[in-house]
């Protein structure tokens, strides 16, 4: 079963070893209120300074970085150029759609699909935003309040679903389909969600190097915009969209096969490494 542990450059602490009431996961954390997380961060440091048994982070295996999220909400072509090279139409609204929590995975995951089923597969470097509090009709100004911190997604898409259904749910949640991590930064680590860079690494060679400051709508701008219509949760995840240089545009396109190894990396938080196979 996944232990929360809290991060200290390159050690993890396990709250359950210092703590006898320790949130289970995140989403325990998250919806256990600031309180909570504050006395649990103050005791972690404490901890800590105290010489409280550290584990090297290389030794460890991750899970999904949220874990039980109540919603996973994500925004498509939310990068101009993006948007350009799949020749979609963003103007009149952000483009918004669900992914199933199967497809959660971790951090040094291994994926895999059937590839009579899955013929183009593609990677997507997105910033993964979690919710700290209910978000109900926020405004720009205050959006970021709401948010708890972020993380790194890798929006895997079955291309050759994605353009012959109507509906973007079914070609992005494959099992698997929906690498997070390593870690959630907490918000107070990001002065500026629109000041980091993202890359994508497919097999060692660089395939998308781009700014969240791209975006068409910024993270403050998404959380106001979907708060509009429903409260978004506690815990809730949102993947922001992502930049240019997908696989399916380039020529030739590129596309994960089996034995390809994809890693998405945003200053500040980390990089995400994924592990393709077929069966």
């Amino acid at each position: 079963m996944p232990r929360l542990a809290a991060v200290f450059a390159e050690s993890a602490l396990f709250l359950d070893e210092i703590l006898e009431d320790a949130p289970r996961d995140l989403q325990d954390l998250i919806e256990r209120g600031s309180a909570e997380y504050d006395r649990v961060r103050a005791l972690s440091e404490n901890a800590v300074a105290h010489g409280a048994t550290l584990t090297q982070l290389e030794e460890l295996r991750y899970s999904s970085a949220v874990l039980r999220p109540p919603q996973i909400i994500a925004i498509g072509a939310n990068y101009a150029a993006h948007s350009d090279e799949l020749k979609l139409r963003t103007e009149t609204g952000a483009i918004v759609f669900s992914l199933w929590p199967n497809s959660l995975t971790g951090h040094e995951s291994t994926i895999s699909w059937a590839p009579e089923v899955a013929t183009q597969v593609d990677y997507e470097a997105e910033l993964g935003v979690i919710i700290g509090r209910p978000a109900r009709n926020v405004s720009v100004r205050d959006a970021l309040d709401y948010v708890f911190g972020y993380t790194v997604v890798n929006d895997i898409t079955a291309r050759n679903l994605q353009f012959s259904e109507a509906q973007w749910s079914r070609c992005k949640s494959f099992d698997g389909f929906t690498p997070t991590g390593p870690v959630v930064v907490t918000r107070d680590e990001i002065a500026d969600p629109q000041d980091l860079t993202l890359t994508t690494h497919v097999d060692g060679r660089i395939l998308q190097d781009a700014s969240t400051g791209d975006m068409m709508r910024s993270v403050a701008e998404l959380v106001s915009y979907l708060s509009q219509t429903s409260t978004l949760l506690p815990g809730t995840l949102i993947s922001t969209g992502s930049p240019g240089g997908a696989g399916y545009s380039r020529t030739p396109p590129v596309f994960l096969h089996d034995g390809s190894t994809v890693t998405i990396t945003v200053d500040k938080i980390g990089f995400l490494t994924t592990h393709c196979r077929t069966v």
